[in-house]
């Protein structure tokens, strides 16, 4: 049965993007009428292969989102299917009509896999939510986990059209076993994103700019809720960013806010700005905010990521500052571009002596364990239970980067 509809709110609304430079978008235009069916105009850069199927895809989505009768012009610049309904479905909402929850894609194959709370997050890739083009084989690039970013990246005219294409990639796009993860926005835009994400096969929700542990209590109550009344058993995580003086100082308080938090990181852009200091290089206006998120989230069992590294040209300058943050003792780091990825996977490899210093840890303790015995010793000296879980996961990233 079609969804009932609101009054219409305007004349016409479009979404999307058009233009000669724009590839794997679509442009659409929609102005509801009387009486007429649906007067479709439609072009498109691979009309002779993909035409006819595209504009039965378009009629079969008015029909679900409840429009029978509208003029509807769209350019095509190669989209794929889930583009396109996510392009419609943003127009036929600006018009006011009120669509349900729209029209949502099945899960294509290769999209549904679990992820587990302490997995490696040693690399995660930015995407702008609004921007398919960048979305579509980013899997290839083997991050650990993928950001389609709702926040910084979108601009607001453009944030409710990015939620329905964020929610249609995360059913459709297989990203080859990265981590599926968005930052949703700020406070209640953050909340509506919600409606969006929160069941649609993600994994891990990036809260920004967090200064107080009821930001995200909010976030994790009404994920919860969405899953409980959607029957779906598998739990989506969190991870709050600290951005700001009031959010380092109360880093520990949101490392433990709620049980779904797995991992905590920190945004140096926004931190700098608000203590009123330059983002350098060599990192001492942050030090002591970093050493905080790092502090805390090992107190709360959580992991700490550290932030992103901007300046995409200087894989030399990447690699240093890997290095420091693993000598500091986080777990991971951001990356804006696909070609930071090898390069930090690649510094937070464990180094020969690290590796060959772990497996002696863990014969130790597989020997202890076998014996029955409550306490551990590499030759003269006692191996403490962390140093023995660190000493584990090194080997496990060793053997995970063989293969």
């Amino acid at each position: 049965m079609a969804p009932k509809t609101k009054k219409v709110s305007q004349a016409s609304a479009e979404a999307g993007r058009r233009g000669s430079d724009v590839r794997s978008d679509c442009w659409v235009n929609i102005t509801p009428t009387d009486s007429g069916g649906i007067d479709l105009t439609f072009k498109s850069k691979v009309e002779s292969m993909y035409g006819d199927a595209t504009r039965e895809l378009v009629r079969r989505e008015l029909g679900a989102l409840g429009v029978a009768h509208a003029t509807v012009e769209i350019e095509d610049a190669g989209a794929l299917p889930f583009v396109i309904t996510a392009r419609v479905e943003a127009a036929v909402r600006r018009l006011g009509l009120d669509v349900g929850e729209g029209y949502v894609p099945d899960f294509a194959t290769g999209t549904e896999y679990p992820t587990e709370p302490q997995r490696f997050r040693r690399s995660r890739l930015y995407l702008p939510g609004n921007e398919s083009k960048f979305m579509l084989n980013a899997g290839f690039h083997g991050p650990d986990g993928l950001i389609l970013d709702l926040e910084d990246s979108v601009a607001p005219s453009q944030k409710d059209a990015a939620r329905i294409l964020v929610r249609n990639a995360l059913r459709t796009l297989d990203f080859r076993g990265s981590e599926r993860m968005v930052r949703i926005n700020q406070g209640d835009a953050g909340l509506e994103d919600l409606d969006f994400i929160a069941t649609h096969n993600v994994h891990v929700i990036l809260i920004p700019k967090v200064e107080d542990p009821e930001q995200v209590r909010r976030v994790d109550e009404k994920t919860k809720k969405l899953l409980a009344a959607k029957k779906i058993e598998q739990p989506v995580y969190l991870m709050p960013i600290v951005e700001s003086a009031l959010g380092a100082f109360k880093a520990y308080e949101i490392a433990t806010a709620c049980d779904s938090i797995v991992a905590l990181t920190i945004g140096l852009e926004d931190y700098t700005a608000d203590i009123g200091a330059a983002r350098t290089q060599e990192g001492r206006e942050s030090f002591w905010a970093r050493s905080q998120v790092l502090n805390a989230a090992r107190a709360a069992g959580v992991q700490p990521i550290d932030t992103v590294f901007s300046d995409v040209s200087d894989m030399d300058g990447l690699r240093e500052a890997v290095l420091e943050a693993k000598g500091l003792g986080f777990d991971g780091k951001g990356c804006i571009h696909p070609r930071q990825i090898a390069v930090i996977h690649e510094a937070f490899a464990p180094s020969e002596a690290e590796l060959t210093r772990a497996r002696k840890i863990v014969a130790a303790f597989e020997e202890a364990e076998a014996k029955g015995l409550a306490a551990v010793s590499l030759g003269s000296k006692m191996i403490d239970p962390p140093v023995v879980k660190r000493a584990l996961r090194v080997v496990k990233l060793a053997e995970a980067m063989s293969k």
